[in-house]
């Protein structure tokens, strides 16, 4: 299986939180590879500089890498799915995420029910 953690997915995630207890036994699974996209690295980075979110991006990174997570780059693919998505979530970082999860394709864990409504590849936990 492969699977795109959502952001706030991804910091519970590393955070040890309670809140990704329903999919732990998927991301710890052999079977199963885990995608983090370069959009959440810059989410992480912006909400930081805006005093919104307190974590160090460079600290995330390695994080992730430890993990044995996978970087996922933006492509020009997932820039014209992103195109062809409708508006119903107006976060462009989100958007951008499902995007790359219907474009791979890959499951995209999240917690935001509003984003279930593109694809059922959203897995809303």
């Amino acid at each position: 299986m492969r699977v795109l953690l959502d952001t706030h997915v991804l910091l519970w995630t590393l955070s040890g939180s309670r809140r990704v207890a329903a999919i732990e036994t998927d991301i710890l699974s052999p079977d199963t590879d885990v995608f983090i996209s370069v959009v959440s690295l810059w989410e992480i980075a912006i909400k930081a500089k805006l005093g919104k979110l307190d974590a160090d991006v460079e600290t995330v990174r390695q994080a992730i890498k430890d993990s044995g997570f996978v970087e996922l780059p933006v492509l020009g693919a997932h820039i014209v799915m992103l195109a062809k998505l409708s508006s119903q979530h107006k976060d462009p970082f989100d958007r951008l995420l499902v995007a790359q999860a219907v474009s791979e394709p890959m499951q995209f864990i999240t917690a935001d029910k509003v984003l279930g409504g593109y694809s059922e590849l959203v897995r809303v936990i």
